[in-house]
C-alpha cells in the first residue's frame, strides 16, 4: 500500500491537485495523508475579529483548519467513490516545510503530491514557492501539479538526464511505477555535449538503462544550450505529459544549479512535474 501526503491551504490550486492524485492512483491501494500547515501569519485581522474572547490564536487555527480537512475529505471520497482509498486529517502549526519533513519521515511517505501556480498571485500560503523548496529540501519524491491541469492518459513522460550520475534503483522507483501503472514511454533526454560522454557517462547511461528495462523507454540527444527552451520545445513538440528529474545536492555549486532548475520548471512548465533526489556520487 501507497502512502501519499496531500498538502492543502485549501486553494482551488490545492484541491485540483488532490484531484489529479485521485485520478492518477485510481487502481491502487494508497493512504492518503491530507495536511494543513498553519502559522501565525496565517492568521489575518478578520479572523481576530470573529475570534472568541475565550479561545486562542492557536485553537481557532487547529479547529477551522480540521473542519476544513474534514469537509474535504467528504467532498473526494463522495466525488471518487474508491475504496481502495483511505484518508487521514493532520493538521500541524510549524514551518511549513519542517511540517512535510517531519511528517514524511513519521509516515514513510512513498509521494508528495502538491499543486503549484508559479511565482505570481498571494493567499494565506504561497503555493508556488512553497512547492519549488519541498522540491529542493525534501528527501521523499514530489509531484507537482500547475494550477487547472487535468489529469490525462500518461503515454509519454520526460526524464532529463546528463548520465553524471550513477542511479539509484529505489530512487527511480516512483517514475518506474508511474510509467508501469499507465503504460508510459520515458523519453530520455540527455543535454548533448560537444566531446560526447565520458567512460563513465556511458556506464552509466547502460545502468539507468536496465533500469527502466521493464518499461518502455528512448534516449534521444539535445544540444546542451538554452536548456528550458529546449526541454520546452520538446515537451510541446511531442506531446509529452509528465516531465521528471533529478534533484543533487552535493556539491555548492550543484545545489545552486538544481535549485534554479527545479524553480524554472516549478514555475513555467504546464504540465505534472515529479522531482526525485539524487544521492549518489556524481562523475565525470
Amino acid at each position: 500500500m501507497k502512502s501519499i501526503l496531500l498538502p492543502t491551504d485549501f486553494s482551488k490550486n490545492s484541491i485540483n491537485a488532490i484531484y489529479y492524485a485521485m485520478n492518477l492512483l485510481e487502481n491502487e491501494h494508497c493512504q492518503f495523508y491530507i495536511l494543513n500547515v498553519q502559522t501565525a501569519s496565517s492568521f489575518i485581522s478578520d479572523d481576530l475579529m470573529t475570534m472568541s474572547s475565550s479561545a486562542t490564536i492557536y485553537q481557532t487555527l487547529i479547529e477551522t483548519a480540521k473542519k476544513s480537512i474534514k469537509n474535504l475529505i467528504k467532498a473526494v471520497e463522495a466525488k471518487f467513490k474508491n475504496e481502495k482509498h483511505t484518508f487521514y486529517s493532520i493538521v500541524d502549526y510549524d514551518n511549513f516545510i519542517d511540517g512535510i519533513n517531519q511528517l514524511s519521515e513519521s509516515k514513510d511517505i512513498d509521494l508528495i503530491i502538491m499543486g503549484t501556480k508559479g511565482a505570481t498571485g498571494a493567499q494565506k500560503v504561497v503555493f508556488g514557492s512553497n512547492t519549488a523548496r519541498i522540491m529542493q529540501r525534501c528527501k521523499t519524491p514530489v509531484l507537482a501539479i500547475p494550477n487547472g491541469c487535468s489529469f490525462t492518459s500518461l503515454d509519454k513522460i520526460v526524464f532529463i538526464s546528463n548520465f553524471s550520475t550513477l542511479y539509484n534503483n529505489n530512487e527511480l522507483q516512483p517514475l518506474i511505477d508511474i510509467a508501469k501503472r499507465h503504460g508510459s514511454k520515458i523519453d530520455i533526454l540527455h543535454l548533448l555535449d560537444k566531446d560526447g560522454l565520458s567512460q563513465n557517462q556511458e556506464m552509466n547511461k547502460a545502468f539507468l538503462d536496465s533500469c527502466l528495462s521493464k518499461v518502455a523507454h528512448e534516449f534521444i540527444d539535445l544540444k546542451n544550450e538554452k536548456i528550458f527552451k529546449r526541454v520546452q520545445d520538446y515537451i510541446v513538440n511531442n506531446d509529452i505529459k509528465m516531465l521528471c528529474m533529478m534533484n543533487k545536492k552535493h556539491s555548492f555549486l550543484e545545489r545552486f544549479f538544481a535549485r534554479q532548475l527545479v524553480e524554472t520548471f516549478a514555475f513555467k512548465i504546464d504540465i505534472p512535474f515529479l522531482v526525485i533526489e539524487n544521492t549518489a556520487k556524481n562523475y565525470c
